[in-house]
């Protein structure tokens, strides 16, 4: 498959993303020379930056809040006038903690103001400058859980399904003019962040940069992670919803 389809340079939003730095790696390996992490300035950042270094990439960093979109556009343009961006991997989001945000309006708030109002204004910059270069990729991490919503994390589920559809959407509004989106939806990732848990159908961070790659190789529009997902969820999603609240989700 064409190796051209992969990016020389990549933005990633979310820096210090388990899943982004696994993408940048495999990226980096294959043709990706260029590489800014974007994110809330931190300790954890630059080692990130200093990791793909190592790899043989020119990293930069970019202060960058999901939470402050006012910003977006100076923090991101600053990016795109530094020369051509080639790939936009959207990869920040919080899952919150349920329970609590249930409990705590104004927790449940930042959840969806991070994965889907912060998106929302970070994917529009982003999505104007590729259309303005008249190519590049945005890659935008969704998943399984904003397929339909499920008890134990409606919260999170509904923010993803919100960004999910406006991608879709995205993706539409930018046929044509040489800009790409492809909506990844990978089911339960093996993070640190997620260690002690186990779901049907997990996945790994390497394992969605994998996936991450063959899409952009295809140039694909909608990517399954692992692929049996697309079946099983599309079973899930037309199960009447007295079984569904029965099925141990």
């Amino acid at each position: 498959m064409d190796s051209s389809r992969l990016p020389r340079s990549l933005l990633v939003l979310g820096g210090t993303s388990e899943i982004a730095l696994a993408t940048a790696r495999r990226l980096i390996a294959r043709r990706t020379r260029t590489v800014w992490l974007a994110g809330r300035p931190s300790s954890a950042l630059e080692e990130a930056a200093a990791h793909l270094r190592r790899l043989g990439a020119e990293v930069h960093t970019v202060a960058f809040d999901a939470l402050d979109p006012e910003s977006h556009e100076a923090a991101l343009g600053k990016v795109f006038a530094e020369g051509t961006v080639d790939m936009v991997l959207l990869a920040f989001g919080i899952t919150g903690h349920q329970a609590y945000d249930e409990r705590d309006p104004s927790s449940a708030v930042r959840v969806v103001r991070t994965n889907y109002a912060g998106a929302v204004s970070a994917g529009l910059v982003c999505a104007a400058a590729l259309q303005g270069q008249g190519h590049g990729s945005l890659v935008v991490l969704s998943s399984v859980a904003g397929e339909r919503a499920r008890r134990s994390d409606f919260l999170y589920g509904s923010s993803k399904a919100g960004l999910d559809a406006f991608a879709q959407g995205l993706g539409d509004a930018l046929h044509g003019t040489g800009a790409h989106v492809m909506v990844v939806r990978p089911g339960f990732v093996r993070t640190r962040r997620t260690a002690g848990l186990d779901a049907p159908f997990a996945t790994t961070p390497e394992e969605v940069a994998t996936a991450v790659e063959l899409g952009l190789r295809r140039r694909s529009e909608t990517v399954w992670v692992p692929g049996t997902l697309r079946l099983v969820m599309s079973a899930l999603r037309h199960l009447p919803r007295p079984l569904f609240r029965r099925l141990p989700l």
